[in-house]
């Protein structure tokens, strides 16, 4: 068979070097799915210091059959599951490595990106120069959305924190799904309108709190949407550095540094490299004047 395909493809003036690379693809992909056979169905990376379960393809396709376990409030969570494996059959899958830009500010592009994998941030440049670290994104959001409806071009760049899966969808196919699935469409309106909220209430932080209540209120927000779980507290997920969160806080990273401190001081967090752990999610709570509902 290999043979045949060799001068079939010689047949077709492919040049032998060419028909030589293809077939060692071709025998490497085969012992890859041999020896992949024997794996556990489930694996675990490490997504820019982050544990995120890989599952395979088979198991994740069960996954959204039953209903899915996207992060709360992505996109993917608030649809049916039906509603979603027809999202996901739309685009084309892309995989790329940590740093990677997906959207450019700026640029008059009108695609999707339905993240399916991984941890992105989005940005803005400011005038002096300096980037602004807007919101954090995660596998089940959905990015770009903005231009594909109204064609104006980037508000923000996209970049990837670790190595990430994505699907590009075209404007066109989008805007048929959402004409064939309108409960989707009233979705994508509860989404937006949860993130313009995020952003005023992030105005309204930098005026009326002082840095560590603007702080308290961010830290305790990343818990619910990046949060797990751990024998300490609340493990945010995140590789977070203090002068993205304070850019996130509108504030200086001299000020961030100060307000983790006493947050320390008092029990609240835990700080390691680039990783915070909520000991007391409660008082964190309670001292950014949050609500249980609105963290």
């Amino acid at each position: 068979m290999r043979t045949n395909l060799f001068e079939l493809l010689l047949a077709l003036e492919w040049s032998p070097m060419a028909v030589l690379v293809l077939m060692a693809v071709r025998l490497l992909v085969e012992i890859v799915a041999v020896t992949g056979a024997s794996r556990c169905a489930q694996e675990r990376l490490r997504f820019g210091g982050c544990q995120w379960r890989r599952l395979r393809p088979q198991m994740r396709q069960s996954r959204e059959l039953s209903g899915g376990e996207w992060p709360y409030g992505t996109f993917l969570q608030r649809l049916a599951p039906s509603v979603r494996m027809t999202l996901l059959a739309l685009g084309v899958r892309r995989q790329v490595p940590a740093g990677q830009i997906v959207i450019h500010e700026g640029t008059r592009e009108s695609h999707l990106v339905l993240l399916e994998e991984g941890l992105t941030k989005v940005t803005a440049s400011l005038p002096d120069g300096r980037s602004a670290l807007l919101s954090l994104r995660v596998g089940g959001d959905l990015v770009g959305e903005m231009s594909a409806l109204n064609n104006a071009p980037r508000s923000a760049t996209v970049t990837t924190c670790g190595p990430a899966r994505y699907s590009v969808i075209q404007p066109d196919r989008f805007k048929r799904f959402l004409k064939e699935h309108p409960d989707a469409a009233l979705e994508l309106a509860a989404m937006v309108s949860d993130r313009l909220r995020w952003s005023n209430r992030r105005r309204i932080d930098f005026t009326s709190y002082p840095v560590k209540l603007r702080v308290a209120r961010v830290v305790a927000e990343l818990c619910r949407t990046h949060g797990r779980q751990g024998p300490d507290g609340v493990i945010i997920d995140v590789r977070l550095t203090q002068p993205d969160l304070a850019t996130i806080c509108g504030a200086s990273e001299t000020s961030i540094q100060k307000a983790l401190r006493e947050l320390r001081t008092d029990g609240l967090v835990d700080t390691d490299y680039r990783r915070i752990t909520v000991r007391d999610l409660a008082g964190l709570r309670k001292l950014g004047n949050l609500e249980s509902s609105e963290d």
